[in-house]
């Protein structure tokens, strides 16, 4: 299966059927990072440490993966110079319709988040890649990528699924909170459907999901020469979903491109 083809797919579904990653940034939003507000996610509930963004004035951001017209137009609107890169035309088209909207100029690359051949070395002083790499069935050469296109003293910001909850069945989730073990990691979704169950998933568009572990996730990092330089743990919120009852199911963090 080509899953980059599919999961375009299921992308553009998702933003027919409002998922709420695909709904674009407010007009308050907006006009607050006009005023030097701004406020992004790389996971659900937490917003981003205003001390990990770099200044923005100026600065050429690539959000990775980050589709969607949330975070994209945010940055525009404090006066940076964005490209948003992403596999779904239509996550892209949300983008184009809030920088439309609100007299932005951003431009929008599609193509695969492990392949950023697109674009030059050194290209840009800030990398926002929110959660979305669970998409891909391989992470190291997403971080490799942004280490290449990053200039030296650049930022890298991600955000990325814990690994641990992989191992649960989801769908199998009691109204009391039971939640079945049922998956052995690494986790490749396409791998644990029948073709039944697949067709079922590409009819409802959902996305095919894969685990990466800590040590692909955060060691990966560090071996395509980023130092780590800040973490913090999110959650959903319960009511949301299951699993945050339990245990904080994203982490953040904040790498650094050396400067010399």
């Amino acid at each position: 299966m080509d899953i980059v083809e599919y999961n375009r797919y299921a992308w553009n579904l998702q933003v027919e059927k409002g998922n709420r990653w695909t709904i674009g940034a407010s007009p308050e939003e907006i006009a607050a990072a006009r005023r030097g507000e701004v406020t992004v996610y790389l996971t659900p509930t937490k917003p981003t440490p205003r001390e990990w963004l770099p200044p923005l004035q100026g600065a050429d951001v690539l959000g990775l993966a980050s589709g969607g017209g949330q975070q994209g137009p945010i940055f525009a609107a404090a006066g940076a110079n964005v490209t948003i890169f992403d596999n779904s035309p239509r996550q892209l088209a949300r983008d184009e319709e809030v920088a439309a909207r609100e007299g932005l100029t951003l431009r929008t690359v599609q193509g695969d988040m492990a392949d950023l051949s697109v674009f030059a070395d050194e290209s840009f002083d800030l990398v926002f890649h929110p959660i979305s790499n669970l998409f891909s069935p391989v992470v190291l050469p997403v971080w490799r990528e942004a280490f290449r296109v990053l200039r030296p003293g650049g930022w890298l910001l991600a955000g990325f699924m814990n690994p641990s909850i992989f191992i649960l069945d989801l769908l199998k989730a009691d109204d009391e909170g039971v939640l079945e073990v049922k998956h052995t990691l690494p986790f490749r979704e396409v791998d644990s459907l029948s073709e039944a169950q697949l067709a079922k998933a590409r009819e409802e568009g959902r996305p095919l999901e894969f685990s990466h572990s800590l040590e692909e996730q955060i060691g990966g990092q560090c071996a395509a020469g980023f130092h780590i330089l800040g973490l913090f743990e999110d959650s959903s919120p319960p009511e949301e979903d299951i699993v945050a009852r339990y245990l904080p199911t994203f982490i953040a963090t904040r790498a650094w491109k050396p400067a010399s």
